[in-house]
């Protein structure tokens, strides 16, 4: 009995603290980061260099020099060449100077907001202090003309883009929905089990673990449409549009780290409390007193 009461009592603070890691991953905005000071960096350097008349411009990469140094040395390699970031530019007819035209920030994107990271980009901070931009912007979840669309597109890439849209905007409605049903079940499952601890109900217990693991199931739809957004957005047409340059870094934060634990948390939560109505004995039955019968016209 001892044991079955340790398992709940467990699964139930296993699973306040996962909705402590659900709601810090909820409120915060640093599911998904982006650095952008390397390629700032790589377009300083590429608008600065000479162009007067008469210089020629040769990447040191093309050198022979260095080509001779490696035939001298007997240098051979197993596997075959791969591209590098300014060769694979050329095989898709990006130039520097296409990447360069761009604007890339360094950002961190929540489910709620998006914002410009603190201390990556001296001229945005500038700006923000002086309160020409806003550090966050609100991620729209209704659906809205592109502003990303230019007059030079076609008919065709304009309605691809618009239809990439809706596809994106649909998956962002996804991951913010499952995540808020995803922390109302486990909470409602933490009050269902915190009252079969007061009335001593192990079917209460019971349901309150199913709920857990229903809540598991709906984080991990949130988490999954949440990655699957990330990629979709990379991966769209066209490519000089929407896709990031070799040297700018991008990956998940820590909002994204923290609600993977309390998944985790969830999942283990809702196994505990299935398991102790199992493990508890059954309750001892109520005394009873024989009711008094007829017998021969008398009451015994």
């Amino acid at each position: 009995m001892a044991t079955g009461k340790w398992l709940l009592y467990a699964g139930l603070s296993l699973s306040l603290v996962a909705l402590c890691f659900l709601t810090v991953a909820i409120s915060s905005d640093h599911w998904y980061e982006t650095d952008a000071r390397r390629y700032k960096e790589r377009c300083r350097t590429f608008s600065n260099r000479r162009s007067d008349p008469g210089f020629i411009y040769i990447p040191n990469h093309s050198l022979p020099l260095r080509a001779a140094r490696a035939e001298h040395r007997g240098e051979e390699r197993a596997e075959p060449r791969r591209w590098a970031p300014r060769n694979r530019r050329h095989l898709f007819a990006m130039s520097a100077a296409d990447e360069c035209s761009r604007r890339y920030n360094s950002t961190n994107m929540g489910l709620w907001n998006k914002c410009y990271r603190l201390g990556f980009d001296q001229d945005i901070e500038e700006l923000i202090q002086q309160g020409i931009i806003e550090r966050c912007s609100y991620i729209k979840y209704y659906y809205s003309a592109s502003t990303s669309v230019r007059k030079d597109f076609s008919y065709n890439i304009t309605r691809t883009i618009q239809q990439d849209d809706w596809h994106a905007l649909h998956l962002r409605r996804m991951t913010a929905g499952f995540m808020g049903m995803a922390l109302s079940i486990i909470l409602f499952g933490w009050t269902i089990g915190l009252l079969g601890c007061c009335w001593e109900q192990g079917l209460m217990h019971y349901v309150a673990g199913l709920l857990f693991l229903m809540g598991g199931t709906f984080c991990i739809i949130a988490l999954c449409t949440c990655v699957a957004g990330i990629n979709f957005e990379l991966s769209r047409y066209p490519r000089s549009l929407f896709t990031l340059p070799d040297d700018m870094g991008h990956g998940y934060g820590w909002s994204m780290f923290s609600a993977w634990c309390g998944l985790g948390l969830t999942l283990i939560a809702g196994f505990f409390c299935t398991l102790a109505p199992s493990i508890q004995p059954p309750p001892p039955p109520r005394t009873t007193y024989p009711k008094s019968r007829m017998e021969n016209g008398t009451v015994c």
